[in-house]
């Protein structure tokens, strides 16, 4: 690669960071000289004292003195200016540093040829000192650095030649050219090296850009990963927790049809039911897993409310019974458009919830229509919930603090619940009072397929971004 060869930018995004990046590093390595044109302006202002006019001296002392402080004063507003605005900012203001050269150099017709060789020779060293110093300094912006050296040796040299020409007619001393002669070979060498130390500048800036693009590339990937594990996780407990009472229900069946093996005919079918909604509820996972990565398609249909409270109650009877208490159903009749499985989960969890929570008494499952909607209401008789509790049972493994039973599952079963019935748009509310019980009143809207799918993505989204 050749040293005057910019290397290829990826992408206009790429190309504006590294020059945002490249002005930033010229903004702050320009905060540790912006007082050497006034020490320069001592200096000068000292040796010529007694070989230039004093109102020469005092004109091109204050121009400097001017010229330094607007340039201080554009570091600062710079440095409050948000990101975003600083390298538009800079860009309309970066001829204070070609007009700050141009006044350096016109201290060249201030000394050439007109003070003694010594006090020459020192202005020559500041001078020098300062297009030296602007090559560290400036080389990260190229065009701020060439338009320093270009307007420092331009004016420079045009004060040579009009000492040389117009004030000696060409009658001076012959080391007047080879003074001009070293000057040019000096300014071109000053450019090149700044060429070269701004391409060692632009490849960090670029080398860097591209560790940042990768490091966040690794980043989003190790995210996805961990997102996916935290998504099979939740999967895995979820299953656990659903699958874990109709296999209960089949086991205690199967206990009653060995104790009592006449009643095969009036326990089979409730095998055979709880069988059922094994299946289902096996399908219903497989569809939250896709839910989870955003590729459930929802059934919408009219959902017979008495039959699902049915299946539900074949389901969650012999758990009641095993605990010693009620469950009562009062079916009206109805029908809701929803999609069966996934409201069958949210019914089937807020049972499950109500009698695991309950030690005396029942839970009682009613639907209720009216001309608005039908309404499912699961009414126990439990421990309560204190309104402090009331959202945060909303939550994934969330378990309300001192409640008996909490030791047992995921605390999956509501957070289970919240999602779906935000999914299908169906308003849950909670009424509480512990000690006493708890009623929670499904109101089965109708299911818009568009607006459910639209808060199934916000869902998954949602869940990719939980920390």
């Amino acid at each position: 690669m050749k040293p005057d060869t910019s290397p290829a930018i990826g992408t206009q995004e790429e190309a504006r960071w590294v020059e945002d990046e490249l002005v930033r590093s010229l903004v702050r390595t320009a905060r540790s000289w912006q007082y050497l044109g006034l020490l320069m302006a001592v200096v000068v202002v000292g040796l010529l004292w007694d070989d230039a006019p004093h109102w020469l001296l005092a004109t091109w002392t204050i121009s400097t003195v001017l010229v330094s402080a607007a340039r201080i004063r554009l570091l600062q507003c710079y440095a409050r200016l948000p990101a975003a605005q600083q390298a538009q900012f800079f860009a309309q203001w970066r001829f204070l540093w070609p007009l700050s050269a141009f006044v350096g150099g016109l201290a060249t017709g201030l000394f050439f040829d007109r003070a003694p060789l010594a006090d020459q020779f020192i202005c020559w060293l500041f001078m020098a000192g300062m297009a030296m110093f602007s090559i560290n300094s400036l080389a990260s912006h190229l065009a701020t650095m060439r338009g320093y050296l270009n307007a420092l040796a331009l004016t420079a040299l045009a004060s040579m030649l009009w000492r040389i020409g117009v004030e000696l007619r060409f009658g001076g001393p012959f080391y007047h050219y080879w003074v001009m002669g070293l000057l040019v070979v000096f300014w071109v060498a000053l450019l090149q090296a700044g060429r070269r130390l701004h391409m060692t500048h632009r490849t960090n800036f670029e080398l860097q850009y591209r560790n940042i693009q990768l490091i966040d590339t690794l980043t989003a990937q190790t995210q996805a990963a961990l997102d996916a594990v935290a998504i099979k996780n939740r999967f895995l407990a979820s299953a656990a927790h659903d699958i874990r009472q109709p296999v209960h229900a089949l086991g205690l069946y199967a206990d009653w049809l060995r104790s009592e093996p006449d009643l095969v005919g009036e326990i089979a079918p409730k095998i055979v039911e709880s069988t059922k909604a094994v299946n289902a509820l096996f399908d219903s996972l497989f569809d939250l897993a896709r839910l989870d990565s955003g590729k459930i398609r929802l059934r919408l249909e009219p959902v017979d409310l008495p039959k699902l409270l049915h299946d539900l109650e074949l389901q969650y009877r012999p758990l009641a019974q095993a605990r010693g208490l009620s469950l009562r159903m009062h079916l009206a009749p109805g029908t809701a458009l929803s999609d069966p499985i996934l409201l069958q989960r949210i019914v089937g969890n807020l049972i499950a919830n109500a009698l695991k929570y309950t030690e005396q008494g029942g839970v009682l499952v009613a639907s209720r229509s009216s001309q608005a909607a039908c309404r499912i209401e699961i009414w126990d008789t439990g421990v309560g919930i204190a309104p402090a509790y009331q959202r945060d049972i909303f939550r994934e493994f969330y378990k309300v603090p001192s409640h008996r039973g909490t030791e047992e599952g995921f605390g999956l079963g509501l957070s289970i619940v919240q999602r779906l019935t935000h999914i299908l748009g169906h308003p849950l509310t909670l009424a509480s009072r512990p000690g006493r019980g708890s009623v929670f009143r499904l109101l089965l809207l109708p299911t818009d397929a568009g607006e459910a799918a639209r808060r199934a993505a916000a869902t998954v989204a949602q869940l990719v971004n939980m920390p």
